[in-house]
């Protein structure tokens, strides 16, 4: 399969101005896949309800930082047309998803058309990444905590459809939600396949049917997660500036 995906863990972006973003070496990393002088970035903050700090921080990031021409998709607060969506994601070299509410975000995806137009990008060779709900959305499935958005209080975590242009299920947050590693434990006793277990500041690049797991920050970790055999395997990924083989994660269990 023809993809170019950078998934992270989670990591701020927002901070301030005399502080370093946690995620800016892996966000080099996105912008030097484009290959461009410029690329231009489409931002896309639907799970965050298009929250305009969260877009600024962006811009900030990507614009000020990292030299690319930045644009945002935003599906809550004037609702563009269908054209509107299909020429922003068209044109686009980077095509970022921010964090937040995951359900919520494929839900509207789906209504408006927002998944075939990222099929479209991905065929024609986009960089696809994003940070926690926007690392989920290119997978089969993902580890969310979207129940929390109606009830603060609500820690159940959940498994969402994503856009299954990898054939496994993202946990993001591994390390600072400490509610993630038993209920991803519990999940993939019945769930088929593999699991990718990320940390903050940690991500996997996903290129054709290679991979590599980057990180920002030192001894942040990836883990491949799987049930085989009534064992429970919790298998570290290390990272590298080398793609190995896809298959060789998504045939371990």
């Amino acid at each position: 399969m023809k993809r170019n995906i950078i998934a992270i863990g989670g990591g701020k972006i927002m901070v301030p101005s005399n502080r370093e973003p946690q995620t800016l070496s892996i966000d080099q990393c996105i912008v030097q896949q484009a290959k461009r002088k410029s690329p231009k970035v489409l931002f896309i903050p639907t799970a965050s309800e298009d929250n305009a700090e969260y877009c600024d921080a962006f811009r900030k990031q990507y614009e000020e930082r990292l030299g690319c021409s930045v644009q945002e998709l935003l599906l809550y607060r004037n609702r563009p047309s269908n054209r509107k969506i299909q020429m922003l994601i068209g044109q686009s070299d980077i095509i970022y998803v921010g964090g937040g509410n995951t359900l919520r975000m494929m839900n509207l995806w789906r209504q408006l058309g927002v998944d075939k137009a990222l099929d479209k990008a991905r065929k024609r060779g986009a960089v696809l990444c994003g940070l926690s709900a926007g690392s989920i959305c290119w997978f089969r499935q993902g580890n969310s905590d979207s129940r929390k958005f109606k009830d603060e209080s609500n820690k159940t975590l959940i498994k969402v459809t994503g856009l299954n242009y990898a054939d496994l299920l993202m946990c993001p947050h591994y390390d600072v939600e400490k509610h993630r590693q038993p209920a991803l434990k519990r999940m993939m006793k019945t769930t088929r396949g593999v699991a990718v277990a990320l940390e903050n500041c940690a991500a996997i690049h996903i290129k054709d049917d290679k991979y590599r797991i980057l990180t920002s920050k030192k001894y942040k970790k990836a883990y491949l997660i799987y049930w085989k055999q009534g064992e429970y395997v919790k298998q570290a990924l290390k990272p590298s500036d080398n793609f190995q083989p896809i298959i060789e994660l998504t045939k371990s269990n």
